[in-house]
């Protein structure tokens, strides 16, 4: 095997040279944005053309400010450049703990660590820009950093091969093979019209992921029902109720067997049962938010059918958890609240003052952009949802996969969480526009503006004891938009802050040992509040669900006749779990 190829180090007139053009780089970078913003046409696609707009004013607002942010610059890069110009000076800075540049490299050669640096300063500058400009709506302002911020990651000099000291060495090393195989993948993706993440063939539903013995015993045009095996003898007389937000695979939550809620759940002695939704096609293009509820209120009565009970227990994620309030007020307001005994709110919001980076994409632009995608077909391609949630985490999901397998040429790790992340479903395009509009945008469901079979539904008239779980670092359901649930119904709640985010703050079984959770048992008057006088745990929050949840989940009976799956036989099985819905496309 060929040793790795080292990069010529850099003499000083060298190292001269490029400091000079890098200076000039920058300055280039602040004129293109200048120029952009005065002289550029608006471009043709709506949301672009509001974009446009909030550009065009960034940088006629305040003159003075942006000159003082250019001498800033210009100060500190003469600083930066002096620092690697004077030798013995610690040329280190906060900048050396981004992931993207974590090679020796980066640091160790003076020409890259310059450009390294360099980059990063830059950006902080562009970013700082938008958070100092004044006149800027809270809308613009947050248009304007998330499309800076997402080209700024875009430019990054370690998306480009001669710019990647790891690709130049990799490239040297293995003859350029590794930019042989790096476009073999990129052109699958391209005929495949989707990033990989991960090896497709690694994972069979089944077998090795969504891979919990159960069977599916109902279904309807909109969803399957699936019951699961009991694994212990006895289990609680109060079943477990499950739903998995519609935009994903229910199988998040029956990821590998070490990782799987629902596995544990069994094994705790619950009785599970999820829905799995079905895929949208176009028998599903005049489904609304009404629909939803029906079908929830549908899997409760059918759980309650199956085993003989008068109420059951719910989760929903997500949002499928808005969803669940939903239907829990509708089922109040019509005098059936007892149907439910409790619900367990993963990540889920209901009011939407707060909701985070998404409700960039809910402006009148981004919803006519979605009605034109769906246009003719009645249900949104599920690969556009999916590339929306990566470029939210742009830097992770997707430059990164840029990097390794496209320029590096490795091949893809087996992960499951990436697995499920790009089994993409399809939405209704009616309910999606709606659901974007009359919650996110206009907020809907906090104002009682919202009513379900002609029946206005309220939150604050809903009294079912609540467990509300929040990701301290989620950004697609951020923990203070979440906590807004405890102000929004008068029901006994616990609240329970998971450290990570959307996914690994919730799929975080007992045996990996990672994370941390905090809690107050006292009543907290703001999230604030909360965090300040919480008490953090080491591990996984499940444990503490399974003692809230004990108390609503009744005696324990033997897990004989109808809690095994198909043993009611009005309820036969109709076919394996993981079931043929979660297959389709």
């Amino acid at each position: 095997m060929q040793e790795a190829a080292e990069v010529p180090a850099i003499d000083l007139p060298t190292l001269q040279q490029w400091t000079e053009t890098i200076g000039r780089a920058q300055q280039m970078m602040l004129e293109f944005w200048v120029n952009q913003a005065k002289d550029a046409q608006p471009p043709a696609d709506q949301w672009s053309m509001s974009l446009w707009a909030d550009m065009s004013s960034l940088w006629t607002i305040d003159g003075s400010r942006i000159a003082d942010r250019q001498a800033q610059l210009l100060t500190q890069s003469l600083d930066l450049w002096n620092r690697f110009l004077s030798p013995g000076t610690d040329a280190g800075s906060p900048a050396d703990k981004d992931r993207r540049f974590k090679g020796d490299a980066w640091r160790s050669q003076p020409l890259f660590d310059l450009i390294r640096q360099s980059y990063l300063l830059v950006s902080d500058h562009l970013l700082a820009n938008i958070d100092e400009m004044e006149g800027l709506d809270p809308a613009q302002r947050e248009r304007l950093r998330f499309a800076t911020r997402a080209i700024i990651e875009a430019i990054s000099p370690s998306n480009f091969a001669f710019t990647n000291p790891e690709v130049i060495e990799r490239t040297i090393e293995t003859g350029g093979q590794n930019l042989v195989a790096g476009l073999e993948h990129m052109l699958t993706d391209l005929s495949r019209g989707q990033l990989t993440q991960t090896r497709a063939d690694a994972f069979e539903l089944g077998r090795n992921i969504a891979s919990t013995p159960g069977k599916v015993v109902f279904e309807t045009e909109l969803f399957q029902l699936i019951q699961y095996n009991p694994t212990t003898e006895e289990v609680f007389r109060k079943p477990l109720l499950i739903f998995p937000p519609w935009i994903n695979r229910f199988y998040i939550l029956d990821l590998s067997p070490e990782k799987s809620f629902i596995r544990w759940a069994v094994e705790q002695g619950h009785t599970v049962f999820i829905v799995s939704w079905k895929s949208a096609d176009e028998t599903l293009k005049d489904v609304t938010a009404e629909d939803y509820v029906r079908a929830q209120v549908s899997a409760i009565d059918t759980v309650r059918d199956v085993l003989g009970v008068k109420s059951v227990n719910t989760i929903g994620y997500c949002v499928a958890g808005t969803t669940l309030a939903m239907t829990l007020a509708w089922l109040t307001a019509q005098g059936q609240a007892q149907k439910v005994e409790s619900a367990t709110y993963f990540t889920a919001q209901v009011d939407f003052e707060d909701a985070g980076d998404l409700k960039i994409f809910v402006d009148d632009d981004q919803l006519a952009l979605v009605s034109a995608l769906s246009q003719g077909k009645g249900y949104l391609d599920g690969r556009f949802m999916t590339a929306t949630f990566n470029l939210l985490r742009g830097q992770d999901l997707i430059w990164s996969y840029v990097v390794n397998n496209y320029l590096l040429g490795k091949e893809y790790t087996p992960f499951d969480l990436l697995y499920w992340n790009s089994d993409f479903t399809n939405l209704p395009a009616r309910w999606h526009r709606e659901y974007l509009a009359d919650l996110y945008r206009d907020n809907k469901l906090m104002r009682g503006e919202i009513s379900i079979a002609g029946t206005p539904i309220r939150l604050g008239d809903v009294m079912t004891p609540s467990y509300v779980q929040a990701g301290r670092e989620d950004h697609i359901a951020p923990a203070r938009s979440v906590w807004k649930m405890m102000e929004a119904m008068k029901a006994p709640m616990r609240f329970l802050l998971a450290g990570s985010g959307h996914i690994a703050g919730v799929v975080n079984p007992p045996s990996s040992g990672k994370y941390q959770y905090w809690t107050f048992d006292g009543k907290a008057a703001s999230l604030d509040e909360f965090i300040e006088k919480a008490s953090e745990t080491q591990g996984s929050w499940w444990p503490d669900w399974m003692e809230w949840i004990r108390p609503h989940a009744g005696k324990l009976v033997p897990a004989t006749g109808a809690r095994i799956p198909g043993g009611n036989p009005k309820y036969p099985a109709i076919e394996d779990a993981p079931g043929r819905y979660v297959t389709m496309r």
